[in-house]
């Protein structure tokens, strides 16, 4: 009951703000400006059919996730060995607050150069998911419950129960937090990106060209196909997480 009520007030909230752009689209009465929700979504059901749609989205996404996926996997890394060692965490330390500072817009031109267009967004989603993950889970390390620990030593847990009963279980809930905010600007970053280094058949060649040409319906059928994505992505991992906890507990 609880979740169809929650459903309802966000069903009701989209509908609002729905109704807002269609209003605010009937008045300014230019579809180079702003076109309505009904066209950007007639232009996105024109889109889905033609291959050329899914190979942007599958040049995209698997770019974005790769990124993600790094991140995610060098953020807990550098968080344990922070943990573990003073002068990782010392040394690291500036790093981690240069890269939450930087502009994506920089060290995308950067990037450019290092590595070329093709895998930029592999680049730029790692870097901003990485001080996400490694904060987050360094937050987790610093917070973990000292008597638990001292217990699972007293009681001479094994070190496989030890490490699923007393550490994962504790650090499972900073590691959904991390990943529910890493990939949503994976993706944010990953696309602007691409908007930046306009990589042959990838989402941001899509808005760039919508830019160029005026072709506004574009534009936003490709914005909603993002937003879309980082959507999904987000669920499917939560859910993948969600199980996880699920088997910790049982064990």
């Amino acid at each position: 009951m609880h979740k169809l009520k929650k459903f309802g007030v966000t069903a009701a909230a989209v509908l609002f703000w729905l109704a807002i752009w269609q209003i605010a689209a009937l008045k300014l009465d230019s579809e180079i400006i702003l076109v309505s929700p009904i066209k950007a979504a007639k232009r996105l059901f024109e889109l889905v059919p033609l291959s050329g749609f899914w190979q942007s989205v599958l040049f995209s996404a698997a770019r974005v996730l790769a990124g993600f996926a790094l991140g995610l996997a060098a953020g807990t890394l550098l968080a344990v060995a922070s943990k573990k060692f003073r002068i990782v965490r010392a040394l690291f330390s500036p790093l981690i607050s240069a890269m939450k500072s930087i502009p994506v817009a920089s060290f995308t031109i950067l990037a450019l150069i290092w590595i070329g267009s093709k895998n930029l967004s592999v680049l730029v989603s790692f870097l901003i998911c990485v001080p996400i993950v490694c904060g987050n889970m360094l937050e987790g390390l610093d917070n973990l419950n000292p008597k638990l620990t001292e217990m699972s030593h007293v009681f001479q847990i094994s070190p496989w129960r030890r490490f699923v009963g007393v550490y994962l279980s504790q650090l499972l809930p900073y590691f959904r937090s991390a990943a529910r905010l890493g990939i949503g600007l994976c993706w944010k970053s990953g696309v602007a990106a691409e908007v930046i280094g306009i990589p042959n058949g990838s989402i941001g060649e899509k808005l760039y060209q919508s830019k160029v040409y005026l072709e506004t319906a574009d534009l936003f059928a490709w914005t909603a196909t993002v937003i879309l994505l980082s959507f999904l992505c987000e669920k499917l991992f939560t859910a993948l997480l969600n199980l996880l906890q699920k088997r910790v507990e049982r064990m």
